[in-house]
């Protein structure tokens, strides 16, 4: 996925194949973010900076958990930060300079999306809806009776201004305001 934020382009790509310790990779990140596991990790990212053409910064993140795709609110580029789901975290690195400025597991298993409410953010996981605020800390989270998936592929998951709407596999709809509390 190619971005372009002010006189930056971002580029965020699936870098599954990655290894730290191989030669043989696409790209060589200046910085890695990458936990190490007792297991191959299922996703890993690259995140490249550029102005004018010319590479300024590059990172490679990774966590446990399920694997995810990339796609259009699997992440946020704000001004001064990125936010994205990787397994089952939400990272956020400084904007243009890569840092990482947190990193907080919300899932149990896989951060599928990322939205932007109000004082912080709503991550639709697999297993669990979390709200976190600004600094990546956790406010609430809540699960269902099954996954946050829908069996016919749809996407049966929302956020409004005052209430977050999920089914589970079941078919089975919740519905919470802001504040985690089940409503209707």
């Amino acid at each position: 996925m190619i971005f372009e934020i002010g006189k930056y382009r971002v580029e965020i790509i699936n870098e599954s194949d990655f290894n730290p310790d191989s030669k043989d990779n696409s790209f060589d990140y200046i910085k890695e973010y990458l936990p190490e596991p007792e297991y191959n990790l299922p996703t890993k990212f690259g995140i490249r900076i550029f102005e004018n053409g010319i590479e300024l910064n590059s990172a490679i993140i990774g966590a446990e958990g399920g694997a995810i795709e990339l796609h259009k609110t699997s992440q946020i580029i704000e001004s001064n930060r990125i936010l994205i789901c990787s397994c089952d975290s939400v990272f956020c690195l400084d904007f243009p300079t890569l840092n990482l400025n947190w990193k907080t597991k919300v899932d149990t298993a896989t951060a599928f999306e990322i939205f932007k409410i109000e004082n912080g953010f709503i991550i639709h996981g697999e297993l669990e809806i979390t709200r976190i605020d600004n600094d990546g800390k956790v406010i609430w989270q809540n699960g269902g009776a099954d996954i946050f998936v829908s069996q016919n592929g749809n996407d049966d998951f929302e956020v409004k201004n005052n209430f977050v709407k999920a089914t589970d596999w079941n078919n089975r709809i919740y519905k919470w305001n802001l504040n985690g509390i089940e409503i209707e």
